[in-house]
């Protein structure tokens, strides 16, 4: 049985992280036909995610994700493609949620 482990760390605070948290379980029910189950705790909420082949966890907390997988034999053989998808999925919608630069507004010229 093959082991998936991803942790990723995130400046996003709990409530920020729940927002990604919940869009990755959404595109993990429809992009993978996983099944998933978000439960949320007081310091960390658990999504528990399976279909054929594939079970697995990811904790959510204000600083990081921390993602644990185990595949079947048959996936097994996927195991780096698959460990990829979840990797750049999870670091697409952390990017989506990256603070942008402060820009400067022009505020007219003044007045007489």
């Amino acid at each position: 049985m093959a082991e998936i482990h991803i942790r990723r760390d995130h400046h996003l605070g709990m409530a920020e992280a729940r927002k990604v948290a919940w869009r990755w379980a959404e595109e993990a029910e429809q992009d993978f036909d996983m099944s998933c189950t978000y439960e949320e705790g007081r310091s960390c909420d658990e999504v528990h995610f399976s279909r054929s082949g594939v079970n697995g966890i990811l904790k959510v907390t204000r600083d990081h994700f921390e993602l644990d997988a185990k595949l079947g034999f048959l996936l097994g053989a996927f195991k780096d493609r698959i460990e990829s998808e979840i990797v750049r999925n999870l670091d697409d919608l952390l990017k989506e949620k990256k603070p942008k630069p402060a820009t400067k507004v022009a505020t007219g010229g003044r007045k007489k």
